[in-house]
C-alpha cells in the first residue's frame, strides 16, 4: 500500500514539475546509501540496550520475577 501511494505521488509531481521528480528518481538512491551507516548504527545501539537490559534483569528472572510487559 505504501509502494502505491509512493507511486501516485510520483506521478503527481512528474504531471507537476518533471524535472524535480526526475531529480528525486536519481538522488533517492544515493540518499539511501547516506542514511544506511546511521541505519545500523542505530540498529546496533537498540541492541545494546536490549543486551544491557537482559543482563541486568537476568538475576530477577532466575529468581522468578515476572515481568508484566510480556
Amino acid at each position: 500500500m505504501r509502494f502505491l501511494l509512493v507511486l501516485i505521488g510520483w506521478f503527481l509531481l512528474f504531471a507537476v514539475c518533471w524535472p524535480l521528480a526526475l531529480g528525486l528518481i536519481v538522488l533517492a538512491p544515493i540518499l539511501w546509501l547516506l542514511w544506511l551507516p546511521f541505519r545500523l548504527l542505530g540498529l546496533t545501539i537498540e541492541a545494546l540496550f536490549a543486551f544491557l537490559r537482559a543482563l541486568f534483569l537476568l538475576p530477577a528472572r532466575l529468581l522468578g520475577h515476572k515481568d508484566r510487559a510480556c
